[in-house]
C-alpha cells in the first residue's frame, strides 16, 4: 500500500514551486529545500526518462547517467504505468524549446 502524496503540505509545496519564474529562482529553492544528493537524484531519474524514451538500453543510460538498473526500472515503471507526467513536461519543453 502506498502512501498519499494528495496531503496538505504537498499542495504547499507545490504552490510555492508553481511561483518560481526562472531558473535561477528554482536554483535558489531547490538548493534550499533539497540536499544536494536529493536535486541530483531528481535530476538523474529525469535524465534517464529522457533516455527510455529516446529508446537508449539500460547498459547505455546506466553508463551515461550513473543510474543503478534498479532506479532505470523504477523509472521505466513510471514511464510505462505512471501518471504521464513525464511525457506531459517532455511534451511542453519541446514546444517550448527550452529541453536542451
Amino acid at each position: 500500500m502506498s502512501k498519499n502524496v494528495r496531503t496538505e503540505a504537498v499542495n504547499h509545496l507545490f504552490e510555492a514551486i508553481l511561483t518560481l519564474q526562472d531558473k535561477e529562482e528554482c536554483y535558489r529553492f531547490f538548493e534550499d529545500v533539497c540536499t544536494v544528493n536529493e536535486l541530483l537524484a531528481f535530476a538523474q531519474r529525469y535524465e534517464v526518462a529522457k533516455m527510455l524514451r529516446e529508446q537508449h538500453t539500460y547498459l547505455d543510460i546506466a553508463e551515461k547517467t550513473g543510474a543503478s538498473t534498479a532506479t532505470i526500472s523504477r523509472v521505466n515503471r513510471s514511464l510505462n504505468y505512471g501518471n504521464d507526467g513525464y511525457d506531459m513536461v517532455f511534451a511542453r519543453t519541446k514546444i517550448s524549446g527550452r529541453e536542451e
